[in-house]
């Protein structure tokens, strides 16, 4: 019993996974522990994760959500974003990061924009879960799940 342990140890590359990684994701500098350690989490990012995962905790989106406005549409697209439906895992890692640094900026306006698409994408991320992820018919996309995993890494709610 105690080889198979060393054995097991011995196996682990530290380099290609992180503890916050899911068994098919590789460490990279986007993982979940690259964004909980590189960046301080902005207060508005814990603001939203919280109140997705009490949401999540008591209603479990069992009405369905509204799908984001043309204009929400319009401020992804002004920066070159995809919807929620259409992000990898790697582009949602390199977005948060982006959002986080933003959330932080001395730029009222930056400011302003990253927690308005943060917002969109909960409120997306929230449409995505209520209708139980009909919408995604590609495994390719799966920003959703990095973002929902994001959010219980940060809520003081999470499990």
């Amino acid at each position: 019993m105690p080889e198979d342990l060393i054995e097991k140890k011995s196996n682990f590359d530290l380099t290609s996974r992180s503890a916050f990684s899911r068994n098919d994701e590789v460490f990279t500098s986007r993982s979940y522990a690259a964004l909980l350690a590189k960046n301080i989490i902005p207060y508005s990012h814990r603001k939203l994760a919280d109140n997705y995962i009490i949401i999540k905790k008591v209603f479990k989106f069992q009405a369905v959500m509204p799908r984001i406005t043309n204009t929400e549409k319009r401020l992804l697209a002004k920066y070159d974003f995809n919807t929620l439906e259409y992000t990898t895992v790697k582009q949602m890692y390199e977005e948060l990061a982006l959002l986080q640094k933003w959330s932080m900026s001395a730029d009222e306006s930056l400011k302003h924009d990253s927690d308005a698409i943060l917002e969109i994408r909960t409120k997306e991320l929230k449409f995505i879960v209520a209708n139980s992820y009909a919408n995604i018919s590609n495994e390719i996309y799966k920003g959703y799940l990095a973002l929902e995993n994001y959010f219980m890494e940060i809520s003081k709610y999470g499990d």
